[in-house]
């Protein structure tokens, strides 16, 4: 047991290689032992920055040379019964609830010390372990969100924990002043003057740095044992008359048997009793609040830990039962309280082993008593071979725990803050000195320690601490449990003695113990931690520690993905899911910003983007982007996943997208795009490629919708021309720094070159763009954001005209739903027949009535059959004849070899074929400049083209001129699949 199980270097090497706060790299070398010692190597002789190889740095001399530092088990051990409870609060443990309850109190507490233990045991030995305790594990294990609020809450309660250990030391030191007639003031306030003066000393030795406390720690160790030893030796010795008159008698069995029922006092209970000691048993983190400074906490803390707690329940148990076999609970202390020789047999009540040993105590029974097992401090005293030892084993308990508590807060809470979770305590992560000491921490620490000495009062202070370690221990448990049940292959801890479900149970019973010792105490803390975890959960630390909680979470969504398979789709559970072809997320905001309108927290959403061109050339880009792209969403906050694919042929590559995107239920049932605004001067096979990616959406049965508005969508232009710019700002600025640099050296000549370039490099920079251009640009930007905006009021214009399973419908009235289109009205315009305008309004307005959709007038269009303007028509032929055959007027010879070469021009057979259906796109667009001009969102019915029928030039005419100089407008054609029901 002597041999030490931690190992700590308390040395700090800054040049030496090592991660963030990763403990020095030890290595069995050659030599047959681990060592700081390197054997020769190139690696330490090259220059910093070299190309060849990385540059190592060998141990400074003063590592290899220092002593080290070495923490045993024993600092646990220290931890444990170097609180206040073993020399001032055990004996009344076993005072109020005897020697049953007393021995199920030690046996509770360690329990729940001993199955935290196992889970500690379980991760920290499934990684490094840093600096933190109890912080990093949870943190590391359950994700920021429980690590922050359980971090703050464990730093507190090593805080307060300080205060505990530092009230019981003055309660010590009181009194001895009170034995001897030296009392300052009174009893509370001199508790409070000793408090503040012990704390003061024992922040000098933690700003001193751990060397200090470490040696400190043992010379405190040392006196620690031989009090205890001195215990065990005392209750041999023959009692003197003056022991028996305070009620120690040596080892009696009826004595023992006495002190078996419980017998609670002054309002106290079990769990009462419970709460006091408990804080007892809190040391078992001590190793793990200084994990950064251990060699290998990974093999040290499950060690040192368990074999701890082992070490410490036995010693509690043992003095505890020592003392209930030799005392009684209650003596006058009065050498004359004597029952004459054959007077014992009238015996009884609850004093019976004392008068059986010939002393009367019975007037405990009346009044309350000075002496015996109910005095704390005194008995110890008393029991013990030698009474001073016990003085001083006592204050070598309450110190040493009150240091070791007061190095951990701050170093637990430097952690937390270290990880910026919560930014405003960014101040007190910075360290100082070469262990990098946490002196803002201290003085942190420190006011809270005085602020609860001042409470003066061992019996309030503990069950506070108690209900914080408790929580604390409950998520060390949960966080095994947690770990376990993801079956992440990434758990894999060393330490193969756990079970998830003791893990469980043992958080269980911790948030058992806290409501029953105190329930409002424990819906406080609760709700704290509560407050903390939605605080964190809010702000989004950018931290990625792989927890559990992102395991689980993945294992959720796989089964609940699965599920759904296993379930048909219903019309009633229908929702949007969004393939939209932005390109980079941000290079078509507008587009994006619609469909996260559609989808919200609510459906799926997928930005796509097609890298075209040979797979070598494309792919680098496709996984350079793929992270960017969703970190840019995210950063935006937009509730949508970004894919890509390399493909030859944007076609090809959305193909692939539209038959492979989504998993299982979870698939896209919408393609969303922007409207080709190039296509009469893109080359054909571009055009071909666009159109042919709408019939692929129609032959997949998806709905589609494209979005079209007059500035255009794509401003990739201009956020190119921004980055450019503010990349060559940089460099301007990193010139002028060079340069600044340069004139402080005096280097005249190199000031020269340096401006030179300075000013080229400006030139670029602030080279103006023409006013046209800069025009253009702000409107393309202005309406790039326009649906990030809140919409004023104004109308939504749904112009259903063919029936496509309601999606044409269903989409705008999801729009009225969001915040920023909650002011418009939606207006419906349906095509009718000439003298039955009444009629088709009426039945309409029943089917909208039915389908529950609210709306602000219906409108029937019963000329839109009529023959479109001059006007319009001569705008629409202009549009398309670049596009035409003319075969009509050419003969038949060379119409057929114009079709043959030229097989996707627009022929005048095609144009006779579809005529109606062309009129009718031109007289649409008059209607929609007549009655909707002032919309602020105009929806409507996409015609279809026929495959193999309609000449990909006379669609895109179509929806050209079917959509042109309007406000904003998205064609939608459904799959012609319900997505409406009036069913209940």
């Amino acid at each position: 047991l002597l041999e030490p199980v931690f190992t700590a270097s308390l040395m700090e090497n800054d040049a030496y290689d090592r991660i963030g706060d990763e403990p020095p790299n030890y290595e069995e070398t050659a030599f047959g032992h681990d060592t700081l010692d390197r054997v020769p190597n190139i690696d330490f002789y090259r220059n910093a920055g070299s190309v060849s190889g990385n540059r190592a740095v060998r141990p400074s001399l003063q590592e290899l040379h220092d002593v080290f530092q070495k923490v045993s088990v024993w600092y646990v051990c220290l931890n444990i019964l170097g609180g206040v409870m073993l020399f001032i609060r055990l004996s009344w443990v076993f005072g109020q609830g005897r020697r049953g309850l007393g021995i199920v109190v030690i046996a509770l507490s360690c329990v729940v010390t001993t199955v935290t233990g196992l889970s500690m045991s379980a991760i920290c030995t499934n990684g490094v372990v840093r600096g933190g305790g109890a912080y990093y594990l949870i943190s590391r294990s359950l994700g920021p969100e429980f690590g922050g609020s359980i971090g703050l809450i464990f730093a507190f309660a090593n805080a307060v924990a300080v205060a505990m250990y530092v009230v019981g030391f003055a309660e010590t030191v009181v009194d001895l002043l009170k034995e001897n007639n030296a009392i300052m003031i009174d009893e509370l306030n001199d508790i409070r003057i000793i408090g503040c003066i012990s704390v003061v000393l024992l922040l000098g030795i933690s700003v001193a740095g751990m060397e200090w406390e470490a040696k400190a720690q043992i010379g405190l160790l040392i006196i620690l044992l031989v009090a205890i030893v001195n215990v065990f030796v005392g209750t041999g010795i023959p009692a003197s008359t003056d022991k028996k008159s305070k009620g120690f008698f040596n080892y009696d069995a009826k004595i023992f048997m006495e002190n078996l029922p419980p017998d609670f006092r002054d309002g106290e209970t079990f769990f009462s009793v419970f709460a006091i000691f408990f804080p007892a048993a809190t040391g078992i983190l001590a190793g793990a609040n200084i994990s950064g400074d251990l060699k290998d906490p990974q093999d040290a803390l499950p060690k040192g830990t368990l074999l701890a707690i082992l070490i410490t329940g036995v010693t509690y148990l043992g003095v505890a039962l020592c003392v209930s076999a030799t005392v009684v609970r209650d003596a006058t202390g009065n050498i004359n309280d004597t029952i004459a020789t054959g007077m014992d047999m009238f015996c009884n009540g609850t004093n019976t082993a004392a008068c059986e040993q010939g002393w009367n105590f019975s007037s405990c029974e009346v009044s309350s008593c000075k002496f015996g097992s109910m005095n704390n401090f005194q008995v110890m005293t008393m029991v013990s071979g030698f009474g001073p030892l016990i003085t001083a084993g006592t204050f070598s308990a309450t110190l040493s725990s009150a240091l070791a508590s007061l190095v951990s807060a701050p170093k637990v809470f430097q952690a937390l803050c270290k990880d910026n979770i919560y930014t405003a305590l960014k101040f007190f992560a910075k360290g100082h000195g070469k262990n990098n000491e946490p002196i803002r921490g201290y003085v942190l620490t420190f006011i809270i320690a005085v602020a609860f000495i001042i409470i003066a009062d061992l019996n309030v202070i503990a069950p506070i601490i108690s209900n914080f370690f408790l929580a604390s221990y409950a998520l060390i448990n949960f966080s095994c449990f947690h770990a376990s049940y993801a079956k992440s292959p990434g758990w894999r801890p060393a330490y193969r003695y756990y079970n998830m479900w003791l893990s469980l149970f043992g958080a269980v019973l911790c948030c058992g113990v806290m409501f029953v010792i105190n329930w409002w105490a424990a819906l406080l803390t609760y709700a704290i931690e509560i407050f903390l975890y939605v605080y964190v959960t809010v702000k989004k630390p950018n931290v990625n520690w792989g927890s559990s909680t992102q395991a689980v979470t993945f294992v959720s969504a796989v089964n609940n993905a699965l599920s759904l398979t296993g379930v048909e789709d219903h019309v009633k559970n229908f929702r949007p899911q969004c393939m939209v072809l932005t390109g980079a997320p941000k290079n078509r905001p507008a587009l994006l910003d619609l469909a996260h309108c559609f989808t919200k927290n609510y459906g799926l959403c997928l930005t796509c983007e097609v890298f075209v061109g040979p797979r070598t050339e494309t792919l680098t880009d496709v996984n350079a982007e793929m992270e960017k792209n969703q970190m840019w969403l995210n950063k935006k906050k937009r509730k949508a996943f970004y894919a890509a694919v390399a493909c030859d042929s944007f076609r090809q590559g959305t193909e692939n997208l539209m038959q492979a995107s989504g998993l299982g239920r979870l698939k896209p049932n919408i393609l969303m795009m922007g409207f080709k605004k190039d296509w009469r001067t893109a080359d054909t096979a571009g055009v071909q490629s666009y159109v042919g990616v709408l019939h692929d959406a129609f032959d997949f049965e998806y709905g589609t919708v494209v979005l079209r508005m007059n500035q255009g969508l794509d401003i990739s232009h201009i956020i190119k021309a921004q980055e450019e710019m503010e990349r060559e700002a940089q460099e301007q600025k990193d010139l002028e720094k060079e340069e600044l640099a340069e004139e402080n050296k005096g280097k005249s000549i190199f000031r020269k070159s340096r401006n030179l370039s300075t000013q080229g490099l400006t030139s670029r920079v602030t080279t103006p763009q023409s006013p046209q251009v800069v025009v253009v640009n702000e409107r393309l930007v202005s309406t790039s954001t326009q649906f990030q905006r809140k919409q004023g009021k104004g109308t939504i214009d749904v112009w259903w005209m063919f029936d496509d399973g309601g999606l044409t419908l269903l989409l705008p009235y999801i729009l009225t739903t969001r915040k920023k289109f909650k002011d418009c009205k939606m207006r419906i315009f349906i095509a009718g027949q000439p003298g039955r305008v009444e009629q088709d309004r009426h039945e309409m307005k029943s089917l909208l009535e039915k389908f529950r959709i609210k709306y602000a007038d219906i409108h029937v269009i019963d000329d839109i059959t009529q023959n479109p303007n001059s006007n319009s028509w001569k705008m629409f032929e202009d549009m398309i004849e670049p596009f035409r055959l003319h075969e009509g007027s050419k003969s038949t010879t060379l119409a057929e070899a114009l079709r043959k070469d030229n097989p996707w021009k627009i022929s005048d057979a095609e144009l006779d074929t579809f005529e109606e259906k062309t009129n009718l796109q031109v007289r649409l667009n008059e209607l929609l400049q007549e009655n909707s001009r002032a919309a602020n969102l105009i929806i409507v019915s996409m015609p279809i083209a026929r495959l193999g029928s309609v000449s990909d030039h006379l669609y895109m005419a179509w929806l050209d001129i079917l959509t042109k100089n309007l406000p904003p407008t998205m064609l939608i054609r459904g799959n012609h699949k319900s997505v409406l029901t009036f069913y209940s």
